[in-house]
């Protein structure tokens, strides 16, 4: 691709990426340190100047930092939004040259061979990359060389650029560390007192190679060019958007529908093929004076199957003002999660499938967050023994478990009229007289005493299941330690 080009490589080192990214959003004065937790112990994991001024270190445990400067402020790191930033970062090099990659946690590496000349020259491009990352108050530290290993060792350990075809002169007096090698590797060295990569390129190779390893001259020669490495740029994310644009406007509804399906078919074809499924779609509709309506379809699981989807665009399009007619029509998975290929078998019954579709038709009417099960928890408490969540988000639980037969109807606490510890023969509910036939119990259940609960401080419950002369079945229960009866469930 680049026959007959000098290769050049740029490394683009943020030292403070963590710091800086959350700084960026929520700026503080003075020392501030990112903490994360490492051997049960709360560590620094990213500093800013400041705090650097101040004598902090990463690793530093974070007691002795506060010890040593009061006046630290510091909020828990976040390893995983600092590498979705990092991303980020990395689409937006693209700018300067279309191979980048990343480079470890914290930097990205380019390959701006051929690319240069648009800028103006290498300088007129690394002074560009500095301000643009600059206005962003992004710490960044930039190298530039004919190697990967040069690039890098130069943006750590001596921001610059090297000459073409003079990578050793860029590099002889930076330390071994420059070469990307383990700390005990270069400790090693040291002790040798090989501490400069010139030190390093005049010594014997042979017993460099038996004491450190075949590592030691891998990196000394990929810095310096006698052995390749590439940069391997990130593949880009599959974007999930089919798009019709229509010889004749169109304003009827089957019409519109036809011309959804064929995108739907699309699609549902690209998605099958990465696997995937669509949770969130958006039809978009042009009208001719340049007018968008869209119709937005959430759905309660992942699919792919056009003839399951275009059913629920109905009510949409239905809705959809055509004016004069629609000459482009856009459909986009706005939302997508993994859907691996399922094996067929003769005994599904699709009930699943049904359901879901279901939940969604009602889901597009009321939305699908008031559409709720019921699931079981792991609690003896009546009013704890299950959650209530979105069904298009959750999973039906399984089977309920429980030691006994449990009510129906579960409502709060009704006091009755009543003495000692067995249920009374007659008392009165909601204006009722009621005299009972049978009784079962009782059951002890005890208040989970980790949790606060003001329905239990009245200590432990004896439940009793009873059944009255006039029909009703009732879940009653006593309560030892403040004496009274209440009423707190129905049986069918």
């Amino acid at each position: 691709m680049f026959d007959g080009m000098q290769r050049r490589v740029v490394s683009m080192w943020f030292p403070r990426l963590a710091s800086d990214r959350v700084l960026r959003a929520r700026p503080v004065d003075g020392p501030f340190a990112l903490t994360l937790k490492q051997a049960n112990a709360e560590r620094l994991h990213c500093l800013n100047m400041e705090a650097e001024r101040q004598g902090l270190y990463r690793g530093m445990s974070f007691a002795d930092a506060r010890a040593f400067c009061p006046d630290l402020q510091s909020r828990p790191a976040d390893p995983v939004g600092d590498a979705r930033f990092l991303h980020v970062l990395r689409r937006w090099a693209t700018r300067y040259c279309p191979w980048v990659g990343l480079e470890g946690d914290d930097g990205l590496v380019l390959n701006i061979t051929g690319a240069a000349h648009l800028f103006g020259g290498e300088a007129r491009m690394l002074a560009d990359m500095r301000q643009r990352l600059n206005r962003a108050a992004l710490s960044a530290r930039i190298g530039l060389g004919d190697t990967r290993g040069a690039a890098w060792a130069l943006a750590h350990f001596g921001e610059g650029r090297a000459e073409i075809d003079q990578p050793f002169e860029a590099l002889a007096e930076l330390p071994v560390a420059a070469l990307r090698l383990e700390d005990s590797t270069v400790t090693g060295l040291q002790r040798l007192g090989l501490r400069r990569i010139g030190d390093l390129e005049g010594a014997a190779r042979a017993p460099l190679a038996r004491r450190f390893g075949p590592e030691l001259l891998l990196r000394l020669d990929q810095a310096l060019g006698r052995q390749p490495e590439q940069v391997t740029p990130l593949k880009e994310p599959p974007h999930y958007g089919v798009r019709m644009s229509l010889p004749e406007p169109i304003g009827l509804f089957d019409d519109v529908m036809a011309a959804t399906s064929r995108l739907l078919d699309q699609l549902c074809a690209k998605l099958k093929t990465q696997e995937t499924g669509a949770r969130g779609l958006c039809l978009t509709l042009r009208r001719v004076d340049q007018e968008a309506l869209t119709v937005k379809l959430r759905l309660a699981s992942p699919l792919r199957e056009a003839a399951r989807i275009l059913p629920l665009f109905e009510r949409g399009v239905g809705e959809a003002d055509a004016g004069f007619g629609i000459d482009q029509i856009r459909l986009e998975a706005v939302q997508v999660e993994p859907l691996p290929v399922d094996q067929v078998s003769h005994v599904s019954t699709g009930r699943a499938d049904r359901l879901d579709d279901l939940i969604t038709r009602i889901g597009t009417r009321i939305g699908l967050e008031n559409v709720q099960r019921f699931l079981p928890a792991d609690s003896h408490i009546p009013e704890r023994s299950f959650l209530i969540a979105a069904a298009a988000w959750s999973e039906p639980g399984g089977p309920w478990v429980a030691p006994r037969p449990r009510p129906v109807r579960l409502f709060l606490p009704e006091p009755i009229a009543g003495t000692g510890t067995r249920p009374p023969r007659q008392f009165r509910w909601r204006r009722m007289a009621l005299t009972i036939a049978r009784a079962a119990g009782p059951e002890r259940i005890a208040p989970e005493w980790w949790l606060s609960d003001d329905n239990w401080r009245s200590g432990m419950r004896d439940y009793w299941h009873v059944e009255t002369r006039q029909g009703w079945r009732l879940w009653l229960f006593y309560t030892p330690q403040n004496p009274g009866w209440f009423v707190q469930g129905e049986f069918a």
